[in-house]
């Protein structure tokens, strides 16, 4: 028996992180029309519930919880060399999202939870499904799932099959995880970018119960999807892939924002104008790394951020690179005569041929007369 969740990667092993966790009786297929987009720029790894798509039942046993369902997801993780990821689960994946928020913060850095739930109701109702499945297996559920997940006049037979072909066994165990869930007083500890997305016709997990979640996590973000039931995402994948997209995205959105408020609108233009396939993900490397996490971390200010990479690239002799930050340190707010100063202390600690090559690169850099001579 394979100890592992069963999954499907793709996108580049170097991309940012993403997992994709399913809905109780679905596959990794649940995500067919969204994950090969996200994996464009993202290292997308879906995965499958035990005893459902290609994970063994034998994983999970009766009487398990949510918590269970999260340390398979992260020593999946792990055997991927995965550390921190983003995150994003529907129903029964979104509720091990949110746990894995709440008791593993250090390994998410940021969710979405879909159609989902801090508390799937009383457990009453979910014991007793437990216990139709294990008396007459996963038919009955099946027969009923299109009505529960769809709105009226659609389907998605592949994954209606997968109900129908779940271990008995193993879909019951999640249905004692989900009956014991529940995770709403510990929402408010939840502290990485969360957004909820809700299907406005689904009976299964209401628009309230994403409600009540994005009113607890600190700013959360909440979005209703209208023609949309349980499983949003197979109904309206278009829709859920732009938010997810526009979420998992913020890095490099803002990075660029930074990257432009430094350097100035001009470069940055004439550096995307540049920009071909063989570089695209170098720039948006760039975009996301450095200027996303590091430039918008409010530990140093840009002046301080200035004077230590001007130092830096004295130091390793990048004039061209030089050149463009000393007229970001114009726009971050030093003047002529604090520039000399940083650059008369690399003649101490660097050294003075560097040092007076570095005079020569800001001198023509401060004597441009041009009006955008700092961008």
């Amino acid at each position: 028996m394979s100890r592992l969740l069963h999954h499907h990667a793709e996108g580049s092993p170097t991309a940012p992180p993403l997992l994709l966790g399913p809905s109780l009786g679905t596959s990794l297929a649940l995500w067919d029309q969204v994950a090969p987009e996200l994996s464009t720029d993202r290292r997308v790894v879906r995965w499958d519930l035990p005893g459902h798509g290609g994970s063994d039942a034998g994983l999970i046993p009766a009487g398990a919880t949510v918590g269970d369902l999260a340390t398979l997801v992260l020593a999946l993780a792990d055997e991927l060399g995965i550390g921190r990821f983003a995150y994003a689960g529907v129903s029964l994946g979104g509720a091990v999202g949110l746990h894995l928020a709440v008791h593993h913060p250090e390994r998410i850095s940021s969710l979405a939870v879909l159609c989902s739930s801090a508390h799937f109701g009383e457990p009453g109702p979910w014991r007793e499904r437990a216990v139709l499945v294990r008396k007459e297996g996963t038919a009955p559920v099946a027969e009923s799932a299109p009505t529960r997940w769809f709105t009226p006049g659609f389907s998605v037979p592949r994954l209606v099959r997968d109900n129908l072909d779940a271990s008995p066994e193993a879909y019951a165990a999640c249905c004692d995880a989900l009956a014991a869930f529940d995770l709403r007083d510990r929402l408010r500890d939840i502290a990485v970018p969360t957004l909820l997305i809700a299907g406005r016709d689904d009976p299964a997990t209401p628009p309230a119960h994403l409600r009540e979640i994005a009113d607890a996590v600190p700013g959360a973000e909440l979005v209703e999807l209208s023609g949309a039931s349980h499983l949003a995402v197979a109904e309206r994948p278009e829709a859920v892939l732009g938010l997810l997209r526009a979420h998992f995205g913020q890095g490099a959105r803002r990075g660029m924002e930074v990257r432009r408020e430094v350097l100035g609108d001009a470069h940055v233009d004439r550096a995307q104008a540049r920009q071909t396939p063989f570089t695209a993900r170098f720039q948006d490397f760039i975009s996301r790394y450095a200027w996303g996490e590091i430039w918008t971390d409010p530990t140093l200010t840009r002046r301080e951020r200035s004077m230590i990479t001007m130092t830096a690239l004295v130091a390793h002799g990048h004039d061209d690179e030089l050149a463009m930050h000393v007229r970001a340190a114009r726009r971050n707010g030093l003047t002529p005569d604090e520039i000399g100063a940083v650059l008369q202390q690399c003649a101490v600690y660097v050294g003075v041929p560097a040092a007076n090559r570095a005079f020569g690169v800001a001198q023509r850099v401060l004597a441009e007369e041009a009006p955008d001579s700092a961008g």
